[in-house]
């Protein structure tokens, strides 16, 4: 009976060692605790500043840092963002992230998801939902970088009687509204004439087509661009040379983003000022998320800073940059 108990107790022994290892084995690159499993919903693949800043999220919810990331890239359709959210829900992930295509349509989602427990994290693009929807929102003060680009306009243009075209990034979004809003209140006041501004969706091709649009309705008449974003300004770029003219000297472009593109551009003299938007916010995020998930009070808007650079100032830094 003896040699019984005693077999038993060492059995015993041995399972709960076995159970103390697999746990300790369970977590991250910290060395311990649980995976975090997190579902991060992406608009899509519609710019370089998009493929960069994919990329730092990837690299942030790595299995090397203690997360399982289910990643999906909704091709600027919120209908499919919105379902690639609800995928998660039922999944029943520990966070969810989303890059909000657009500002409107997420209430009844983000309630689904809070109903369920799961925090979301809003990363890039804000929401109009009720904040109490969200725990947290990690980006770019879009409204500040269309100012900053309104203001160059204004001193280079303004008492010149400049015509002036506008490239919009995807209707709806809050970075193509609040940019607008920036840019507006900046040239308020002044000579310039905005002759035309319609949406290219953030997409290079959206800007070559829109620009060509411009091309044939207004010619040579147009003085300055000012592009949302890199890609449709790049876009233009190759509009504006098949058209005969000169880009950064018939046409001055002003875009927002920074990209690798986008700068070798500036540099060359084909764009003339471009405005920063940081894609590197997937360490802010995850950061976040471990926060929240360990109940720790968070800010409800953390804002990365942005810079701006000349053709001089982009020669300096071109071959330094990360994305």
């Amino acid at each position: 009976m003896k040699k019984k108990i005693l077999a038993a107790a060492a059995l015993l022994s041995a399972v709960l060692l076995t159970a103390t290892g697999c746990a300790g084995n369970a977590g991250g690159g910290d060395g311990g605790g649980d995976v975090i499993t997190v579902g991060f919903a992406q608009t899509g693949s519609e710019s370089g500043w998009r493929a960069a800043n994919t990329e730092s999220m990837k690299e942030a919810f790595s299995s090397e840092n203690g997360f399982d990331l289910k990643f999906n890239a909704a091709d600027n359709k919120q209908e499919a963002q919105i379902a690639a959210v609800r995928n998660f829900i039922n999944q029943g992930v520990d966070a969810i992230v989303i890059a909000p295509i657009t500002v409107d349509g997420w209430d009844d989602v983000l309630t689904e998801a809070k109903d369920a427990g799961i925090p979301v994290i809003l990363e890039d693009r804000t929401v109009s939902a009720s904040e109490d929807l969200y725990a947290s929102w990690v980006g770019l003060d879009f409204e500040q970088e269309g100012k900053t680009a309104g203001e160059w306009v204004k001193e280079n243009f303004d008492g010149k009687g400049a015509n002036l075209v506008v490239l919009e990034g995807t209707t709806g979004s809050s970075a193509a509204l609040d940019r607008a809003t920036g840019f507006n209140a900046a040239i308020e006041g002044t000579d310039i004439t905005v002759m035309d501004s319609q949406t290219g969706d953030f997409t290079r091709d959206g800007g070559k087509k829109v620009m060509e649009g411009y091309l044939q309705k207004y010619g040579s008449d147009i003085d300055v661009l000012f592009a949302h974003n890199d890609d449709m300004g790049l876009g233009a770029l190759d509009a504006i040379k098949a058209a005969g003219l000169v880009p950064g000297t018939d046409i001055q472009i002003v875009t927002i983003d920074a990209v690798k593109d986008g700068m070798t551009a500036l540099a060359n003299g084909e764009f003339n000022f471009i405005v920063e938007c940081n894609p590197l916010l997937g360490e802010q995020a995850a950061e976040l998320v471990k926060k929240v998930l360990a109940g720790e009070e968070v800010e409800k808007a953390t804002i990365v800073e942005d810079q701006s650079f000349t053709q001089e100032q982009a020669k300096e830094v071109l071959d330094s940059r990360p994305y």
